[in-house]
């Protein structure tokens, strides 16, 4: 059975395999790739279709967020972020929420160390939300949305501090859902997403450091 060329393209964009402004060449994928090149001329044009990839020339390129375009991206995560929390304290099973506590206690181990495995294991924290909020439509609408976070060529993980204080958030987001206080959760992640975008957009003025 081949591989899904859309879904290994689509998943090496996320991991940072191929990052904004990076020009893929369609022969060169299939053969790094190991398929062959009609699935992933296929694969590109969806991703073109998607806002994911955009041209420059005759060449295909991992597109970027401007600033408007970022400030839109935060502004819809925030909400449906914010949405999947509420829902998670009134639909998470005690197994699930004992899992987000797992999550956390084991990303701090990750602290001081690489930014990017820190916002790999925020992502798997946030989706374990989602998925905690036993709405199938709302999954796939931040599935979208975190899939264009993607196209950020830097995490705020790498800011100094933000780490150990996100971890701090993911915190009060998960005893919030254990007490089944939706106005809490909601108010806890929105808080937390307001804390990531305004940090990125420090990084990006130059008032805070990276590593």
């Amino acid at each position: 059975m081949q591989k899904d060329a859309y879904i290994l393209i689509l998943d090496a964009i996320e991991a940072g395999v191929y990052k904004p402004g990076d020009r893929l060449v369609e022969s060169e994928l299939a053969e790094h790739l190991g398929v062959s090149r009609t699935p992933v001329r296929e694969a590109l044009q969806r991703l073109e279709t998607q806002g994911m990839l955009t041209r420059d020339g005759r060449s295909l390129i991992v597109a970027s967020l401007d600033h408007n375009q970022l400030s839109e991206l935060y502004a819809v995560r925030t909400e449906l972020e914010g949405l999947a929390a509420r829902l998670a304290a009134r639909h998470a099973t005690d197994e699930e929420v004992r899992v987000m506590r797992r999550m956390v206690a084991d990303d701090r181990a990750l602290l001081g160390g690489d930014p990017r495995a820190l916002s790999r294991a925020n992502k798997r924290f946030h989706r374990q939300i989602h998925l905690a909020s036993h709405n199938r439509f709302l999954v796939q609408q931040l599935d979208l949305v975190h899939r264009a976070m993607a196209l950020m060529a830097t995490t705020s993980f790498a800011a100094d501090g933000r780490d150990a204080a996100a971890l701090d958030e993911h915190d009060s987001i998960v005893a919030a859902i254990a007490a089944r206080d939706g106005d809490a959760a909601y108010a806890s992640l929105r808080a937390h997403i307001s804390n990531a975008f305004e940090t990125r957009l420090r990084v990006d003025a130059g008032e805070l450091k990276t590593r």
